[in-house]
Order: C-alpha cells, then sequence, then structure tokens
C-alpha cells in the first residue's frame, strides 16, 4: 500500500513542500509559492499583521491564509492525500505559530512588563509531535502525525537549528559563520562550543522582492551574471531550476549584443546581487547613481534595475554585514579571524558566491565559502523519513550553548547599520566608511575580499525535485479592500508600488475603492503608496479594519 510523507518550510517569503514515498524513502515532487501570503517585506511585517488583525478582532485571518496556502501547496505535490501519514515542518518561531495558530504575542513584546501587563504568557516551542486534526483547515488525513521541530530559545527557531544542523558547522573545530540569506536573515557564529545567533531583518531584496523587476527563485528568473567583453550574459533559470544562456546584453543602453536560448520574467536576489558587483567593478554603478544615459542599469527582455531597486539592495546587504560584525563584537573577536563561512537558503545557493564576498554578504577574509542550499526543508525531509530523530534534534538543541542577540536593541548593530544606509545610498566613501568603525572600536571589514575557495554542495537550493519535478503556486493571499474619504482616484498609490499590488476602482455605491492584493504587498515595511498620496488620505491601516 502507498505511503506518503510531506515535508514543509514555512519561509519568510513563501512555502516549499516536498513529497516523500516513505517505504523508499524517495523524494516524488517539489511545489513551491512565488510569494508569502502575508502582507510585508520581511518577518516582522508579518508578526505586525498578525498582531494588528487580532487587535481588530480578525484572529484567525493569518492562520486560514497560513493554511490555505499550505493547502495549495500539497495539492500541487500531486500525490493522494488520503495516503498522507506523516508531515514535518520547519521554519521560524513567527511562521510556525502563524501555521498552528499559536499566540504569538510573545514573540512581539520582548519586554516581561509589556507581556504581563496585555496578559501574555510566552508559549513553550518544545520538539513535540500532533496530529494533523489539531490544525484546524490542514487538508490531510486527521491522524496523520504533525512533526514540529523546536527552536533554540523562543527567538531561535527551527530553521536556525536545521542551518546550523544541516550545514555541519557544529562540527567544525575553526570559527564558522552560517547565514541563511533570505527577507530574515538568520545567523549564527561559533568558537569552540560557544555559539551566537542573530536574525536581521533584511527585507525581501535578497529574495529579488521591493525590486520592480524581481521575482523569488522561479523559472524564468536572471540568477547570474558573466562578463563577456564588456556586456553581460543573463543567466536565467530554467523549468528544472538549473541556470541556461539568456541574452549577452550592454547594461549601460540595453542593446543586445548576442540572443540566448531562454527568455527571462524578472530577476532573482541573486542576479541583483550579480548586477550590483559587476556594475561597482565597471564603474557602470558608483554609488549611489548609476551612470547611463537613463539612469538604468539593464538586462535581458526589458529587465532594468533603478537606483532605487540599488539602495533596497543595499539595505539588504547592509543589515547582513552589519549583523555579522555585530555577531564577532558578541564574541569578541575581529571580522578578519572567521575563515570558514556557509551560505543556505535560495539567496545563498544561487548567488555568485565571489560575487557576495565581493559586495560584503561574507566577510571578506574568508577563505572557504560553503553552499549549503535550503536546509530548512533539509531537516524536515529528515523528521518525514526519521521522526525518532525528533527527540535527538530537540536534545541538541537544549545542550547548545547559544546565545540570542537581540539585533534591534544591540547598539553595535545600530552604529554600523547608519553607516551601511550612508555607504549604500549617500554615496559614503569607503575609508570614511573604515573611520567611523575604528573610532568606534569596531571590528571594521575590509575593503578587498580575499580569493575564497568555494564548495558548492549542492547546484540548487532544493537539489532533488523529486521524479514528478517541480510546480509553482502562484495564487496565494488574499485581496484587502478599503474606501478613503477624500480620494481622488488619481492612482499614484498605485504608481508608487514597486510590486503593483494595487487596484482603483469604485464600490457598488459608486465611492473610491483600493484593493491590495496580500501576496504582492510588502505591507509596513513600505507604505510608498500612503506616503505618495497627495490627497493624504491613503492609509494602510484602514485595510486591515476594513477585511
Amino acid at each position: 500500500m502507498e505511503r506518503y510523507g510531506i515535508a514543509l518550510d514555512l519561509g519568510t517569503s513563501g512555502i516549499r513542500g516536498q513529497a516523500v514515498d516513505l517505504r523508499s524513502g524517495e523524494i516524488l515532487s517539489t511545489a513551491i509559492t512565488t510569494q508569502h501570503p502575508l502582507p510585508g517585506g520581511n518577518v516582522m511585517d508579518h508578526l505586525h499583521f498578525a498582531v494588528e488583525t487580532s487587535s481588530a478582532g480578525m484572529s484567525s485571518i493569518t492562520h486560514t491564509l497560513m493554511l490555505d496556502s499550505v493547502n495549495k501547496v500539497i495539492a500541487a505535490l500531486r500525490v493522494p492525500r488520503a495516503r498522507v501519514e506523516r508531515v514535518a515542518i520547519c521554519g521560524n518561531p513567527i511562521q510556525l505559530s502563524l501555521f498552528q495558530a499559536m499566540e504569538i504575542r510573545d514573540l512581539a513584546y520582548a519586554g516581561e512588563s509589556k507581556r504581563a501587563s496585555l496578559g501574555v504568557e510566552v508559549q513553550s516551542r518544545e520538539a513535540r509531535i500532533i496530529t494533523a486534526g489539531d490544525i484546524e483547515g490542514l487538508d490531510l488525513p486527521s491522524g496523520a502525525e504533525l512533526v514540529v521541530p523546536p527552536a533554540v530559545r523562543h527567538e531561535v527557531g527551527a530553521d536556525a537549528l536545521a542551518m546550523m544542523l544541516k550545514s555541519g558547522m557544529l562540527d567544525r573545530d575553526e570559527i564558522a559563520l552560517v547565514t541563511d540569506y533570505g527577507t530574515n536573515a538568520e545567523m549564527a557564529l561559533k568558537i569552540g562550543d560557544r555559539v551566537v545567533t542573530g536574525s536581521a531583518a533584511c527585507g525581501p531584496a535578497f529574495e529579488g522582492q521591493a525590486i520592480k523587476h524581481g521575482m523569488l527563485a522561479a523559472p524564468g528568473a536572471i540568477s547570474d551574471l558573466d562578463r563577456v567583453d564588456g556586456s553581460y550574459r543573463n543567466l536565467v533559470l530554467d523549468a528544472h531550476m538549473y541556470t541556461a544562456a539568456g541574452d549577452l546584453v550592454d547594461p549601460r543602453t540595453g542593446q543586445v549584443h548576442g540572443a540566448g536560448s531562454i527568455r527571462a520574467r524578472g530577476i532573482t536576489g541573486t542576479g541583483v546581487m550579480a548586477l550590483i558587483a559587476l556594475g561597482l567593478e565597471d564603474e557602470v554603478l558608483r554609488l549611489p547613481k548609476i551612470d547611463s544615459l537613463d539612469g538604468m542599469m539593464h538586462l535581458a527582455d526589458g529587465i532594468a534595475l533603478s537606483h532605487l531597486d540599488v539602495g533596497e539592495v543595499g539595505k539588504a546587504i547592509g543589515a547582513a554585514r552589519a549583523g555579522h560584525v555585530t555577531l564577532a563584537h558578541e564574541l569578541g573577536i575581529d571580522l578578519e579571524e572567521v575563515k570558514v563561512a556557509y551560505m543556505a537558503g535560495a539567496s545563498g545557493t544561487y548567488v555568485d558566491a565571489l560575487k557576495a564576498q565581493t559586495i560584503g554578504m561574507v566577510p571578506a577574509a574568508v577563505t572557504t565559502i560553503y553552499q549549503v542550499g535550503n536546509t530548512s526543508l533539509m531537516l524536515a525531509r529528515d523528521l518525514v523519513l526519521e521522526p525518532e530523530s525528533l527527540w535527538q534534534i530537540e536534545r541538541i538543541a537544549k545542550d547548545l550553548r547559544a546565545a540570542h542577540c537581540m539585533f534591534a536593541e544591540a547598539p553595535v548593530f545600530k552604529q554600523v547599520y547608519v553607516l551601511e544606509l550612508s555607504y549604500w545610498t549617500e554615496g559614503m566613501p569607503w575609508d570614511m566608511y573604515l573611520k567611523f568603525m575604528k573610532r568606534a572600536g569596531l571590528p571594521a571589514p575590509r575593503e578587498h575580499a580575499v580569493p575564497a575557495k568555494v564548495i558548492r554542495l549542492v547546484e540548487r537550493d532544493i537539489p532533488d525535485m523529486g521524479s514528478r519535478g517541480l510546480a509553482v503556486v502562484e495564487d496565494v493571499g488574499m485581496s484587502m479592500i478599503a474606501c478613503f474619504e477624500g480620494c481622488t482616484e488619481c492612482g499614484k498609490c498605485g504608481e508608487n508600488c514597486p510590486e503593483d499590488a494595487i487596484t482603483i476602482g469604485q464600490d457598488e455605491h459608486g465611492r473610491p475603492q483600493a484593493e491590495v492584493r496580500s501576496a504582492r504587498c510588502l505591507g509596513l515595511s513600505c507604505l510608498r503608496c500612503e506616503l505618495g498620496c497627495p490627497e493624504h488620505v491613503f492609509r494602510f491601516t484602514e485595510f486591515l479594519r476594513a477585511r
């Protein structure tokens, strides 16, 4: 009789799932969403949305949105759901809590006094095995096992634990750094048996979002670039998530100097990083401006990067580098001492590691870089096949001497991030950046990277898509609708939206009405719609109350 299991990675930028044959251990199929169903550019936006909708009397809406998307991923895996016996999930504490309809306000409020005043109790997020029937709305047999891995601390989730376990960094004697590059960049620095972790809300640029022509890593995305005689060969992900040659394009003019074998739909975060690395080297990009007639860096099929896009990317790179500096400061070392780095997640896999090191995503003194893939999905798959290993993982989590640094409260992170913003968006010279770092007594990054040895442990972030291949789920989220007194239907809110998430129309009474697609919206991390309203009547929070 057929017996199936499902592994789920509940990520900040989207959901990934795999179907597994429990008898043979074979991966059968893979499904991914192109977006997260909740509005927001990072995990804190998702948390804010959950808290706001709960206070508006809609406490179940975030859970409903999560379950709707998960059910679509499960359906796209194309296995008989009646034969699914086990599911394992992995992700950060916020995503796992929303999926399980758990209280999340203990994650939103760090202070004990604030939690006490609201009557909020800290939730247990230890390892557990429950049933699918315990999760209202999950479209699976109610008796199917649901395996939930533990958090190291309530701030350090199962995805961070997966990153440390599946990369192998915990087994190394050398000082080692691991980073899961994404909207919410988890990172950990290890010296001996001491580990300090952090989580930087880098924003969605690492995933290709908040970029005008950006998209998640999916077929049709420009994921890398090669320089050829002053022009850039666009490397595009094909239907199997391998790179194929797109057009050869002059980045200053957009002129095509050689046709490729595949068309591009957009650019993902790794492609953006490659473009910035090459642009800086070739002086097409002179921070914060682009040296071209129209102020754009051009790619294949009409795709281009503006100075606004560069600013978004700079914020993400700056947050990651500020996080690395902060972790080094917490352990009392200099960044020069970090020689081994692991890059996890889709962005950490598809990006050219040397280009990433050039622009500061990896410390410049690192001499060996491992690219390890989607460790969160790997851990979920392990738990599907060997659920008894959950208790060993829990013991590791409890024994791990991991301290968590809350970057939002860390003075060092704030100091460095301000300098990063000045460097990327204001054109602060690098020597001035270093001068401020040294004056503050901080472990300053070096300007030029040491040539590192790159070891790609996987070719794709999900190495084995299964015999039935990959399915892409694009229809997730909901429509949020609100009317604004004084709206003139000028459409500026929609024009300012970097994700084209807004439609202006009229309700049944002829009143101006705005509709926002939650999955496309960057939420409270953006608010360009609100800031660009000439009548100052557009209010994003009204969508939460109106739903």
